[in-house]
């Protein structure tokens, strides 16, 4: 019995991660990302230290609006300024940390559920 979700065709699946760099949809990122389900982006934030509110403004930005950002804070969960928290829950997304890992996992199944999602993703070695 074949248990993958159905992903539609055009969306961005995160295949894997590990050694600083993420296979997302068939392309190799060495870097901090940002994944939405239509594109892929570099992110400026290379920490939890220097995620600020400008460092997400592609997911700000995106259409269709996304609902509910993950943020991948590498190896470990770490906490995001609560100003940013706060800063972003004004424009209407809700965040939910977690190591890079558990991010990547949830964003796929959120993905595939067709949820207006998006997560920031910090490499881990």
């Amino acid at each position: 019995m074949d248990i993958t979700p159905a992903i539609p065709e055009g969306r961005q699946v995160i295949q894997s991660y590990g050694d600083n760099l993420f296979r997302i949809s068939g392309t190799v990122w060495q870097q901090p990302v940002l994944v939405m389900p239509f594109r892929t982006v570099p992110w400026l934030a290379t920490d939890v230290a220097s995620m600020t509110f400008e460092t997400f403004e592609p997911i700000l930005t995106a259409s269709p609006a996304v609902e509910v950002l993950l943020i991948g804070c590498g190896p470990r969960m770490a906490l995001v300024s609560p100003s940013v928290r706060a800063a972003l829950k004004e424009r209407g997304v809700v965040t939910d940390l977690m190591d890079t890992g558990a991010a990547c996992r949830t964003y796929n199944v959120l993905m595939a559920e067709d949820r207006r999602v998006a997560v920031a993703l910090i490499p881990v070695p």
